[in-house]
């Protein structure tokens, strides 16, 4: 029968899935070959050729072999001799150890020495200052130091804050230098002696050390120094004067709102008292930088 011509039918064939990475393929083929081809080619040949990387000839056997024992030589014989320098190693240091203690101990009593000389020429220097002094000798050796003192007076004890936390955040303290807000420094306590001073007061001590008119307060490090010699805290200072007229007078002043200042923005810790009778003792030495003769009455009576 004739009729118009059949096509085949269209038979699809399925395509593959694709690859979730195959838009990487640099990163795929380097995962895939971690190793350079050339590398991986090298490896191939030597793996074929049964080469291990040892040597083959004897000639080169011996070479390494007594490379070996030659280092095993080096580190015994370094063994040996750190072993045998150890004995001579602690003796020298037991020695040097020895040696500082006993110059340690000679500094401290030479030190000693010095302390009591300073005191004998110190006694000397109080001694002359009675009986040349005259009448004004009681008053020069006051206002220098040179004698041990006691009367009524206030009791000033500074303290540093309980938990002395680090300044900053623009804070004018640490500005200023200070590391540690809560730290009494040198300069807190020479505006406290200075406003002692200014008030009335005729003789001030820190901590035992007795001040006078050449006295410096300094610091080193976080330690407050009074003549060169460290305070620790709490700083007790004694204040020779009318008691409760130096006490009022200090607390007015800019000096004693300066310390109330310090307490209430930084929690440095004050306390001061009115005392009936505080004992300073004498500078533990006066330097004397002029004197002369005194002239006597009865020298101005005939001139």
């Amino acid at each position: 029968m004739c009729g118009m011509p059949q096509q085949p039918p269209i038979r699809s064939t399925p395509t593959r899935p694709r690859r979730p990475d195959a838009s990487m393929s640099l990163l795929t083929n380097v995962m895939d070959h971690s190793l350079d081809d050339g590398y991986a080619e090298a490896a191939e040949r030597k793996k074929a050729a049964g080469d291990s990387g040892m040597p083959k000839t004897l000639r080169a056997k011996l070479g390494l072999a007594a490379g070996l024992v030659l280092a095993a030589l080096v580190v015994t014989v370094g063994a040996a001799q750190a072993r045998v320098a150890a004995p001579v190693v602690a003796k020298e240091r037991e020695e040097l150890i020895d040696r500082i203690d006993r110059e340690t101990e000679a500094a401290d009593k030479l030190e000693d020495s010095v302390d009591e000389l300073r005191g004998d020429v110190s006694a000397r220097q109080r001694e002359a200052l009675k009986h040349s002094g005259g009448a004004d000798s009681d008053l020069a050796g006051l206002l220098s130091g040179a004698v041990a003192v006691h009367g009524p007076g206030v009791k000033l004890v500074v303290n540093d804050a309980k938990e002395a936390a680090s300044g900053g955040d623009g804070d004018p303290r640490e500005t200023s230098g200070f590391s540690d807000t809560g730290r009494v420094r040198d300069r807190d306590m020479q505006r406290v002696v200075n406003g002692l001073w200014e008030s009335g007061a005729e003789a001030v001590s820190i901590n035992g050390q007795r001040l006078t008119a050449l006295s410096a307060i300094r610091a080193a490090g976080d330690a407050i120094l009074v003549d060169n010699k460290p305070l620790v805290p709490p700083y007790t200072v004694l204040a020779v004067g009318d008691g409760q007229r130096l006490s009022t007078r200090f607390q007015n002043s800019a000096d004693g709102l300066y310390l109330n200042a310090l307490q209430e923005s930084y929690g440095i810790r004050t306390g001061i008292s009115v005392e009936d009778d505080l004992r300073l003792p004498a500078a533990p030495s006066v330097t004397v930088r002029t004197a002369q003769p005194s002239i006597e009455k009865s020298e101005k009576g005939t001139s």
